[in-house]
């Protein structure tokens, strides 16, 4: 039996701020107006972001998205 521990990586956030009626909708009844999110996924132009009460996931382009601004 190895008792090699993996190491446990940094968890990644950012903050989101909505800008379009849809995503203040979301924003207020699903993520709880949280603006913090937990990146799970990272691309050169995206993230995937899940809310910090766990209830909503979505990719978002890291600029120029119509819906939510990234504020770090």
């Amino acid at each position: 039996m190895n008792s090699m521990k993996t190491p446990k990586m940094k968890k990644r956030f950012v903050s989101v701020t909505p800008k379009s009626s849809k995503a203040k909708n979301r924003f207020v009844n699903i993520m709880q107006s949280l603006h913090s999110c937990e990146v799970e996924q990272e691309t050169t132009d995206k993230f995937f972001l899940v809310s910090l009460n766990r209830q909503y996931c979505f990719w978002i382009q890291k600029e120029g998205n119509e819906h939510w601004e990234v504020t770090k």
